[in-house]
């Protein structure tokens, strides 16, 4: 494993700034952090994490356990271990999320905070059964995530050929064993005001995986409001990584 088939950075950023690290739902890679990259001030340096099985690592196997990927995931990030680190997980990027933030903060690398989006939390991650449904019933959940059907034909027959990773994806987070324990560091659950899968009390839940500050802020949009309402997950993210590093500052310095 090298740190270059996990990590994407796509924009520059100044060398001491924290660094966001940012872990895909079920199905997606690192690109779909590209805009959020561009977006963010280059005081934020976004790494964008790769999934095995996707993309430009699709002769690799597909990894089927959280805990796998984000132990693999902390090992990636040893290069960065110097500078600050936030965490933001997007729907089954959130439990990957907290499992890395327990696992830096067990290896004295505690993050500045964990950004837990569109997700339930993790002790409610295995109650749905998605990776049993057939080829066209996963689809259909596809589409009620997305908020429209597929009508292009070519969109459609790429969806149709990502059903092998989605699937893979969605064992994995339905076959999680459960995260009930707390982080020290603090969370901030988004949701979207129209996501079909998950409620704002779902979102507001995560407050009982933290010893630490909680806060949990509704967004514009659905289950994927990144990509249809950018600027106001800009504005958030930015606001809460700069406070939770004048905080980590404050902390050290006294």
């Amino acid at each position: 494993m090298t740190t270059k088939s996990w990590v994407r950075r796509f924009t520059p950023a100044s060398a001491d700034a924290p660094v966001l690290v940012c872990l895909p739902h079920a199905g997606g890679s690192a690109s779909s952090f590209f805009a959020l990259a561009r977006a963010l001030p280059p005081d934020i340096e976004v790494l964008a994490v790769q999934y095995p099985g996707r993309q430009d690592r699709l002769t690799e196997p597909l990894v089927d356990d959280l805990e796998v990927l984000a132990e693999s995931v902390e090992r990636a990030l040893l290069p960065w271990s110097h500078r600050p680190t936030a965490v933001l997980g997007h729907s089954m990027g959130a439990t990957v999320g907290f499992e890395l933030a327990a696992r830096l903060e067990r290896d004295g690398r505690s993050p500045l905070g964990l950004i837990a989006s569109a997700a339930r939390p993790p002790s409610r991650a295995g109650d749905a059964k998605v990776h049993l449904l057939s080829d066209a019933a996963l689809l259909i959940e596809v589409e009620i995530l997305s908020g429209a059907a597929i009508t292009d034909p070519v969109q459609a027959e790429l969806v149709r050929a990502s059903l092998p990773v989605i699937r893979n994806d969605y064992r994995a987070l339905e076959t999680y064993p459960g995260g009930t324990g707390a982080l020290r560091c603090p969370i901030a659950a988004l949701v979207g005001e129209h996501d079909p899968r998950v409620a704002p009390d779902e979102a507001r839940a995560w407050a009982r995986h933290t010893s630490g500050q909680f806060v949990c802020h509704s967004m514009p949009g659905g289950h994927f409001y990144p990509a249809t309402h950018l600027q106001p997950l800009v504005a958030v993210v930015t606001e809460l990584v700069a406070g939770w590093s004048q905080f980590a500052g404050a902390q050290v310095s006294r």
